[in-house]
């Protein structure tokens, strides 16, 4: 049995790899990258972070969720239908077709996927060909909630390792007319995790496609990937802070969800309203979040007391001197600055040495200081909120 089951698995990996979803997942961080890239040298005159930044440190986390997934998923019997994954499938292509991965929480694609399950046989069977109750006849709907909370669960863990220094910044029009910093939290993942598929629904399309007996049933492993992504604006505080205080909603929300949806093995309605509580509160959060953006003063806006950093281009001097984005630069070489100009004049009197008198976050003052050697980036990689790049084509 153990060697069924690795030679199931082996097989089931290698198949990951014919699934259109993997690439278009590569296009998708594509396509982000490409446009974020292009907004970087338009508002602030360089590219700040490379192509696949919005892919970039998630292979840990996804590995490791995919595996908790697989284990969870193949140790309680869970099984999932053919049509199921195909439906989940088109989903996530469907809701990221604009580049954006605001509807790539699980709330939305996996949310979504139930309703389409739930009512797409009503319609079918009042079709003449009468498909309906065929095709839909072994829908797991327990299980497919029961992953919705544990992937709203992955979401918040995404969530929280946000740093801060790796979000990304853009530069806004304030209510007052003037121009306004923020940040780009906006992350996607790959989650790949081992799903067990009714080896007779995939005979009619795929008679070669290997499976094996628990129990008197026929199953077939295979590696489903799952695409997951947030995308938010923030202008009003530290990024992280903001971060975390959405991980906290969104974690809080997963386990609501996961426990209504094992209440639901008990009680079968139970599944429909763990994924109406996923949608909702999925809406929610994003609801006070765009509120409070709209309404808290903004924090990544110019100050008499000096620049307030907007973004640090990784590996430029700034990145080596440890500064963080939100701090607020007051002094060059002893020299008090409060506008770009005034910095760069400064920066050029200091020659290769610089030190830096920086605020905190508690409003202390920090030296920095270090070294610039020849072929450094000329302005330290430090980005200011002030007028775009290319003003004509920001505005």
């Amino acid at each position: 049995m153990t060697e069924a089951w690795l030679v199931e698995a082996g097989k089931g990996i290698g198949r990951f790899f014919l699934n259109p979803i993997v690439y278009w997942a590569i296009i998708l961080a594509v396509l982000a990258g490409y446009k974020r890239i292009k907004r970087e040298r338009k508002q602030f005159g360089s590219k700040v972070f490379d192509l696949f930044a919005e892919w970039r440190k998630t292979l840990g986390i996804s590995l490791i969720a995919g595996l908790l997934v697989s284990l969870i998923g193949i140790g309680t019997g869970l099984v999932l239908s053919y049509e199921t994954i195909l439906l989940a499938s088109g989903m996530m292509v469907l809701l990221s077709l604009t580049a954006r991965f605001t509807m790539l929480s699980p709330s939305y694609t996996i949310g979504f996927t139930y309703l389409l399950l739930l009512f797409l046989p009503l319609l079918l069977d009042n079709q003449t060909a009468g498909v309906g109750q065929a095709l839909f006849s072994e829908i797991n709907f327990t299980g497919l909630t029961i992953l919705l909370g544990v992937f709203l669960i992955v979401e918040a863990i995404l969530l929280w390792r946000v740093k801060r220094n790796q979000t990304y910044p853009l530069l806004k029009k304030g209510s007052r007319g003037g121009w306004l910093g923020a940040q780009q939290m906006k992350k996607m993942a790959v989650i790949p995790f081992f799903a067990l598929l009714p080896a007779g629904m995939i005979e009619p399309f795929a008679p070669f496609w290997p499976y094996f007996s628990v129990g008197g049933e026929s199953y077939s492993l295979i590696l489903v990937p799952f695409l997951l992504g947030f995308d938010y604006t923030v202008t009003s505080s530290i990024v992280t802070d903001k971060a975390r205080r959405l991980a906290k909603q969104v974690l809080s929300l997963g386990l609501a969800v996961l426990l209504l949806a094992v209440g639901s093995t008990y009680l079968t309605w139970l599944s429909l309203a763990a994924v109406i509580v996923a949608v909702i509160g999925r809406e929610f959060i994003n609801y006070r979040h765009r509120i409070r953006e709209r309404t808290e003063p903004p924090f990544y806006r110019q100050t008499a007391e000096g620049l307030k950093i907007t973004g640090i281009i990784p590996g430029t001097p700034a990145d080596r001197l440890d500064l963080l984005v939100g701090e607020t630069i007051a002094k060059v070489n002893g020299i008090k600055v409060s506008t770009e100009k005034q910095f760069y004049h400064a920066l050029q009197e200091s020659g290769a040495y610089i030190k830096l008198e920086v605020l905190d976050d508690a409003r202390e003052m920090r030296f920095v200081q270090g070294a610039v050697y020849e072929g450094d980036h000329h302005e330290l990689g430090l980005l200011f909120t002030g007028a775009p790049h290319r003003r004509e084509e920001s505005a």
